[in-house]
């Protein structure tokens, strides 16, 4: 991931209106700042959450609480816990998708 030119912005995360998102099953709420390209954004899993699609975009993906299951479309699985980060580029690997039996919190930027 490449940065995209940009002035320095100061926001909060929290101070934005959530959007809902469905999944194929449950739903996400998500707070979001985009800007050139880039996104930056919270999103909070509820319990029985399965994204609806497999994602081909990199990720820095950095778990702040809860536990969610990261899918691979290869068939892999990884569960991260409060504190865990995954990283993969546009593209790369395999497409993943979300899963959350019990819910959580992410800080992703893409």
């Amino acid at each position: 991931m490449k940065l995209p030119d940009s002035k320095f912005t100061a926001f909060a995360l929290a101070d934005l209106d959530p959007k809902v998102e469905f999944g194929e099953t449950g739903r996400s709420l998500s707070r979001t700042y985009e800007q050139a390209g880039l996104r930056v954004r919270i999103v909070e899993y509820q319990p029985g959450y399965l994204a609806d699609h497999w994602c081909e975009r990199g990720h820095v993906f950095h778990m702040l609480h809860g536990e969610v299951t990261v899918e691979l479309k290869d068939g892999r699985a990884f569960a991260l816990t409060s504190g865990q980060i995954f990283v993969v580029s546009d593209y790369g690997d395999s497409p993943h998708r979300v899963r959350s039996h019990r819910g959580g919190a992410a800080f992703i930027v893409d």
